[in-house]
């Protein structure tokens, strides 16, 4: 590759000149080489820098003392260490650094002139004021990448709030159309804003390392989990406007609003999955031996079904009620070409031949916790796989290799300043 640091090592950018690596000799990992500094913590910036690790990238997770990382602590844990932090952190170098010091802050500024990329998750305002914010370290680094991952964005009237997942789920809508039409809003049982915000900001990472590699610039990039969550909506937003108001959306229950039958169905055992739209509506009379039904005025168009939805859906739980299991019943309608599945509990999909076969969850093993299962890697690359064999660092595990390796700091420096507190470790 391309030398693009300056004698002092620091990175200078990419010039528009180097255009896309050899193809003959391409790297082992798509992102070997990019080195990232991450200062985020809990679910959605970690969630960034996870793929990317998983990707090849040298990722340095800059936390503070005392305990770093809050979630090092999240249940449940064996031998004190959390399932929740080995997941989201497996690849990554700890470097602990107390940001509250000057003398740590300096550090911090010294190691973004040493990287590629720089994510992190703070409320906007809290790296300005520190003297880390964008403006200043792409003085230092003017191919920096950096992306910021907050609730509200780094600019309107709620930049500055505080934001969890579930909030980011109600400002977004998601929580108003989720339960049933006349009781309370729920919010998704899973941290959905903060993940997908995270696949965004990981996605924007990319596109801005494509483009630097053209032009030699660094840019700043906004990931708001509200702007990411709202994305989303396929219908929601656009539907009242182009109905003219007819349209409005709201809370379903177990089923969708546009389309008969679309929902959740009680199974022989459990819940079922299944949607027909215009195209599938026969299969679904084929599947349940009544192909009268397609002649039926109650069930002739969606509009029709829509109306009748109560006396359809009464017809496909009986004919479901007719099987022993919800494998035999979802094996029938699939074979019949009807768009169909199982609900399942997570803790159940781990064991599911599609989840394993595909990689859809993968199994890893960690010093302190053993052998447990994970979500897979979410895209597939026919010449790269992500690596598998990560291990979560301690707490300052890597505070002398990485200030040793980037600063050509000396090791007696390193202990002096961990002595002093500017730096931390523990071992968990």
């Amino acid at each position: 590759m391309t030398d693009l640091n300056d004698a002092s090592g620091r990175c200078t950018g990419y010039p528009a000149s180097v255009g896309i690596l050899d193809p003959t000799t391409p790297p082992e990992k798509l992102l070997d080489g990019i080195r990232v500094l991450d200062l985020t913590q809990y679910l959605a910036g970690p969630a960034v820098t996870r793929l990317m690790a998983e990707m090849g990238a040298e990722v340095i997770k800059v936390e503070q003392p005392p305990h770093g990382d809050p979630m090092r602590s999240q249940g449940p844990r064996r031998n004190r260490r959390s399932g929740f932090f080995v997941q989201q952190n497996r690849g990554k170098k700890s470097l602990c650094v107390d940001l509250r010091s000057g003398e740590g802050v300096d550090l911090v500024r010294r190691l973004a002139s040493h990287v590629d990329v720089f994510v992190e998750n703070f409320t906007p305002g809290v790296l300005e004021g520190k003297g880390l914010g964008y403006a200043t370290l792409a003085a230092d680094n003017p191919g920096l990448i950096m992306a910021s991952v907050s609730g509200f964005g780094q600019t309107g009237p709620g930049a500055e709030l505080r934001c969890f997942d579930f909030i980011a789920q109600g400002y977004a809508g998601l929580m108003d159309l989720t339960g049933e039409p006349e009781g309370p809003p729920l919010f998704v049982g899973t941290g959905l804003a903060d993940t997908n915000a995270g696949v965004h900001a990981f996605a924007a990472i990319g596109y801005a390392l494509f483009n630097r590699q053209r032009t030699g610039r660094g840019t700043h990039i906004d990931v708001s989990m509200v702007d990411a969550l709202f994305h989303v909506h396929e219908t929601a937003v656009q539907a009242p406007s182009v109905s003219d108001g007819e349209y409005r959306p709201h809370r379903q229950g177990r089923h969708y609003q546009p389309v008969s039958p679309a929902g959740t169905f009680r199974g022989p055992e459990n819940w079922i999955v299944l949607l027909c739209t215009v195209n599938q509506i026969d299969s679904l009379w084929e599947a349940l031996g009544r192909p009268e039904l397609g002649r039926d005025p109650r069930f002739v168009g969606n509009d029709a079904r829509i109306a009748n939805r109560d006396q359809l859906t009464a017809l496909i739980e009986d004919w479901l009620a007719g099987f022993d299991t919800d494998a035999e019943a979802i094996a029938t309608l699939q074979a019949a070409g009807v768009p169909c599945g199982p609900v399942l509990n997570p803790a159940d999909a781990v064991n599911d031949p599609m989840f394993v076969e595909r990689g859809t969850v993968r199994m890893v093993s960690d010093p302190f916790i053993g052998e447990f299962p994970v979500p897979g890697f979410p895209i597939r690359f026919d010449d790269s796989v992500p690596a598998g064999d990560l291990v979560a660092p301690l707490l300052g595990q890597h505070n002398l290799e990485v200030l040793t390796r980037m600063l050509d700091l000396d090791e007696a420096e390193v202990v002096d300043m961990e002595a002093r507190g500017v730096l931390g470790s523990k071992d968990r």
